[in-house]
């Protein structure tokens, strides 16, 4: 989990943009992150594969730095 403020601590995932197998691109759009002042979108920072998903959608009080998927 992403820490979108520096006063974040937990976030809510919201929503996938990818599933296992899609091939993704530094900047591509993966997820829609929660937190109590604004949805935010999450951007993949490296390429590759998406192997798993770790965080399912909708899972609530996720810390951050927890891996959502790799």
């Amino acid at each position: 989990m992403p820490a979108l403020s520096p006063t974040m601590e937990e976030g809510t995932l919201a929503k996938w943009h990818v599933k296992v197998g899609d091939t993704v691109r530094s900047g591509d759009v993966i997820a829609e992150i929660e937190t109590d002042k604004a949805t935010m979108e999450v951007e993949a920072v490296d390429e590759g594969v998406v192997e798993e998903i770790l965080v399912p959608e909708g899972s609530e009080e996720v810390k951050v730095n927890t891996p959502i998927a790799r």
